[in-house]
């Protein structure tokens, strides 16, 4: 993992106008994000410790003990300045105690993860699906999605901007050789 991906990584990321502290793992190789900010943020409650600590209750009476144990105390910078012991989970954690916030804020992006699960199960039974879809940003990227992590947000936005121009090139060249477009509506 490169130098700069410890020194960007670290440190806030922000959701909807929310700071959640995140930290990156370079020995495990994942992030780890602060439950109580992600509480914060997607419940709008007024004391999201308290939310977190009733949460892991009713998880672990429900028989979600693994969920919980998989939550970790990290020391990160509190909003007093100081540096404070607070519950972290990485992605996949996160996604499951997020599952399980009952707030109709929560909702848009359980929506979103329920669909970006629905392409990667497909993805994962249609192998021709994943061999295309690693050809195509092999294609456009030079990447191959086997092999290579995220960097930044930076690097994914030029690489996607890089990717749509080859596409746009694609599509603008088809429809001159054709004569016709290829976008209805377009």
């Amino acid at each position: 993992m490169p130098k700069s991906k410890k020194s960007a990584s670290s440190g806030l990321a922000v959701f909807e106008g929310k700071e959640i502290r995140r930290h990156w793992d370079d020995k495990k190789e994942l992030w780890y994000f602060s439950v109580v900010d992600v509480i914060s943020a997607l419940s709008k409650s007024e004391n999201p410790q308290v939310y977190w600590r009733v949460l892991k209750k009713r998880l672990t009476d429900e028989g979600s003990n693994e969920t919980v144990t998989k939550c970790n105390g990290l020391k990160m910078i509190a909003a007093d300045g100081k540096m404070r012991l607070t519950d972290v989970a990485d992605t996949e954690t996160m996604f499951r105690i997020i599952q399980s916030i009952p707030s109709p804020n929560a909702e848009p992006f359980k929506l979103w993860l329920a669909r970006v699960g629905y392409e990667r199960v497909e993805e994962t039974t249609d192998p021709e699906v994943t061999i295309l879809t690693d050809e195509i940003t092999f294609a456009w990227a030079g990447l191959t999605t086997k092999k290579e992590k995220p960097q930044t947000f930076e690097h994914n936005r030029r690489v996607a901007r890089k990717g749509g121009g080859v596409a746009g090139a694609a599509r603008e060249k088809l429809e001159s050789e054709t004569g016709r477009k290829v976008i209805s509506g377009a």
